[in-house]
């Protein structure tokens, strides 16, 4: 009886954690759709903390993070997300999505944010 007890706790909290990430990630597309990135970047987070242990939802979550930061005209920012995903998932499907966003993006004139922001240090 013990035992039945025990996997049915740990059932239970693995349904939950999935069912939270799954709430969250629809709560992102949702937000993106309405046009509230600021939302969707908040729902996109809490899918990540969620998500540490399914890495293959990574680059899911980083495409729509990089799409919102587009729409918030934050296109360098945009263009690093794309970067990651594709440095650390070439193989994924949503890197040929970062590609053909990072390929528009300097269509439209933003070539030049595809080289990674430089800090420079400012003289006093």
């Amino acid at each position: 009886m013990r035992i039945l007890l025990i996997v049915l706790l740990v059932l239970g909290v693995v349904g939950c954690n999935r069912y939270s990430f799954d709430h969250h990630l629809n709560s992102a597309y949702e937000a993106y759709d309405r046009g509230e990135c600021e939302a969707a970047i908040l729902s996109l987070s809490k899918a990540e903390r969620n998500s540490r242990s399914r890495r293959y939802m990574q680059p899911e979550i980083s495409l729509l993070r990089g799409q919102c930061l587009e729409r918030q005209a934050l296109f360098v920012d945009a263009m690093q997300t794309y970067q990651f995903i594709l440095t650390h998932y070439p193989a994924s499907e949503y890197a040929y999505r970062a590609r053909a966003r990072m390929e528009t993006l300097r269509e439209l004139g933003h070539e030049g944010v595809g080289v990674a922001a430089k800090v420079t240090a400012v003289k006093p």
